[in-house]
């Protein structure tokens, strides 16, 4: 079973700079992808045919995933494609760079089609993206939540497991401060990538 993770700086979470003590260099890194490798090879010792793949990359939007999206998801035939984007579609505006809700809902519809078309077994998981109430996070969070209402729709329209991380994260700012998740309202520290990994155990069945 091939688990693939896609996305931006959320996911990638500095994939390519670690290694070493038992951790791969180009491994999945130590955000909620390296979690949940960590729990699920926890509790299914006996299981070898588990592999963890990890190729989403800081700064993309949908846009920079589709670009890449052959050969960076569909040849490697992932059982299961676990994808989390939409954050810099909005941030990227800040430098004329954005790509607006409409066009990125078009964009991710195809980019699910196509996947569904060449994998047709594929699981597909799709999160919720989010944001935090300060910083970038709170510049940021109307726009985002309309992006996570089409992620919504996209599950459903897919059959997709979708994971509402904006409402975990809302839930979680109101029992302590938002800093203690994030650094930025968009980017997470270790509590945070350990609430996004313990929801997609808990929505995913290995």
């Amino acid at each position: 079973m091939r688990i693939l993770f896609q996305g931006d700086s959320i996911t990638d979470c500095g994939r390519r700079t670690g290694g070493g003590c038992g951790y791969e260099t180009e491994g999945v890194g130590p955000g909620y992808p390296g979690l949940l490798k960590s729990r699920i090879l926890r509790d299914h010792p006996d299981r070898d045919d588990i592999e963890f793949v990890n190729r989403a990359i800081s700064g993309n939007r949908i846009v920079d995933l589709y670009a890449r999206w052959k050969a960076d998801a569909l040849n490697l035939a992932p059982d299961i494609l676990s994808i989390l984007v939409g954050v810099n579609d909005s941030w990227h505006e800040e430098h004329g760079n954005g790509v607006e809700p409409e066009r990125a809902e078009r964009i991710y519809r195809e980019l699910l089609a196509w996947t569904k078309e060449k994998l047709p077994a594929v699981r597909l998981v799709l999160l919720e993206p989010f944001t935090l109430p300060f910083g970038a996070g709170a510049n940021l969070a109307a726009e985002v939540r309309i992006r996570g209402a089409f992620t919504r729709r996209l599950a459903e329209e897919f059959g997709a497991t979708f994971i509402p991380l904006q409402s975990l994260f809302d839930e979680a700012c109101r029992s302590s401060k938002p800093e203690h998740w994030s650094p930025d309202g968009v980017h997470l520290l270790p509590a945070g990538h350990q609430l996004v990994a313990d929801a997609w155990l808990a929505a995913v069945r290995i």
